[in-house]
């Protein structure tokens, strides 16, 4: 009898869960017939984490304006380009004239992101999208990282991964002034006696810098959507280098990442289609091997095929993804678009299911900048295939998107189940590069926030 009764109580339990499951599904499949009622249910719903985020170009550009206004900035008038500091010279008037002239701050949102953009014989989206960031490095954003933080907790998004620090400056001038060097240990002792930790120091302020804005206000006057955000940094380096510069950046990142909590992992950025990113493309996958070696713990996410058909000569589409995941450790792959035009795709996609290595999928960057859309893009491959995927925005502010619109783009384009949007949203934490304590915290909370979220749905 005892039996029986444990029997019929397992069964009360699970079919009331089995019939809201069914219910929520149906209301879904309802939903995603009207896109202004599924970007309202998106908005509202748990979307765990973003993990492929530029902060520099996560800032929407009316509040970049506001800011050279703010520090008196001047804007270069025919280029449509924030230019430096005043005193303005000819051809160019002051920033704050951006908050009164609406034809010339239209102009200058277009120039500074996505918005209005048409593919031209002149210029691609491609183009376009990488040219907005020489435009606006005149602005100091580091105060903007609130905007971004609070666009996230609005979509009740609960962890953020950042790509906010830059190899690009001290790291890559001390590896220019220490010159190339094929045996990587005596380059290593050569970067060590010339200053990398005095380099790796001074990042770590940085890091404080960037903190103490994202948390300004937070001890006085808390805002608990905004405060609760946990948000961590990638390190970002800079892959349009010549080698000594590329080696004195990622030694400098692997460093800062093992000595700092705050730095979670280390990526490779700009455009993968440039010169020096064809042409030394293996040599800094065995960078990458190398510093592994030295650090084993530093966590990897490596921007890898985003490229496409013409972009450049087939065989440039043929092993990125691969050497980024059996060279470059990578355990995140970064848009991986081309992934089709590998060698052996089939055997490097279970390849990437068996490690577990996830794909930062970002839609709306790929349709902007390779013009990839639909079933040309390897989204719906990588799940069949079995490979884990998660959505994320890339850059959300010149491509004047959100994580919302990411999972709209993904349910519209592909016919998504609720299943599949929650999964993509346990995948994003799942797959972060948080530590495994606070990993837990959050897969946590982000179940507690799907049962009143779906409590809530109507």
């Amino acid at each position: 009898m005892a039996r029986l009764q444990r029997f019929a109580a397992l069964i009360f339990c699970v079919f009331p869960l089995s019939a809201q499951v069914a219910t929520l599904e149906k209301r879904f499949a309802e939903i995603r017939k009207s896109p202004g009622e599924l970007h309202a249910f998106l908005y509202r719903m748990p979307k765990g984490a973003d993990l492929h985020n530029h902060l520099s170009g996560a800032y929407y550009a009316e509040n970049v304006l506001k800011a050279a206004a703010s520090q008196n900035i001047c804007v270069d008038v025919k280029a449509l380009r924030l230019a430096g500091p005043a005193p303005c010279t000819d051809g160019q008037v002051s920033a704050s004239q951006t908050q009164t002239d609406n034809t010339l701050a239209n102009s200058l949102i277009d120039m500074l992101s996505m918005r209005n953009f048409v593919p031209s014989a002149g210029i691609s989206g491609h183009d376009h999208f990488f040219d907005t960031f020489g435009r606006f490095g005149a602005v100091d954003t580091t105060s903007l990282i609130q905007e971004v933080i609070a666009r996230a907790a609005d979509q009740n998004e609960s962890y953020l991964e950042l790509m906010a620090l830059s190899g690009g400056g001290a790291p890559a001038a001390l590896g220019k002034s220490v010159g190339f060097d094929s045996d990587f240990n005596a380059m290593r002792a050569k970067l060590q006696s010339a200053g990398l930790e005095r380099v790796v120091a001074g990042m770590r302020v940085r890091v404080d810098q960037i903190e103490a804005a994202r948390t300004a206000g937070c001890d006085a006057k808390p805002t608990p959507a905004l405060c609760g955000v946990k948000v961590a940094y990638i390190y970002q380096v800079l892959r349009e280098f010549p080698p000594e510069q590329i080696f004195g950046q990622v030694m400098a990142g692997f460093a800062l990442a093992a000595s700092d909590p705050r730095v979670v992992g280390v990526n490779f950025v700009q455009p993968e289609d440039g010169l020096f990113s064809m042409r030394d493309y293996s040599l800094q996958m065995r960078m990458v091997d190398y510093a592994k070696k030295i650090y084993p713990n530093v966590h990897i996410s490596l921007h890898a095929g985003e490229l496409w058909q013409g972009l450049v000569p087939p065989d440039g589409l043929r092993f990125h993804i691969r050497e980024a995941v059996e060279v470059g450790h990578a355990e995140r792959i970064g848009h991986g678009v081309d992934i089709l035009f590998e060698k052996d795709p089939y055997g490097l996609m279970a390849e990437m299911k068996a490690k577990h290595i996830a794909v930062e999928i970002c839609l709306t960057s790929n349709d902007g900048i390779l013009g990839v859309t639909g079933n040309e893009h390897p989204f719906p491959v990588y799940r069949k295939y079995g490979v884990p995927v998660e959505l994320s925005t890339d850059d959300e502010g010149v491509s004047r998107s959100d994580l919302t619109n990411e999972f709209q783009r993904a349910v519209l384009s592909y016919q998504l189940s609720y299943a599949d949007v929650k999964q993509l949203a346990r995948n994003s934490i799942e797959y972060s590069f948080a530590a495994q304590d606070e990993k837990a915290k959050l897969k946590a909370d982000l179940e507690k926030r799907f049962a009143a979220f779906e409590k809530s749905v109507r």
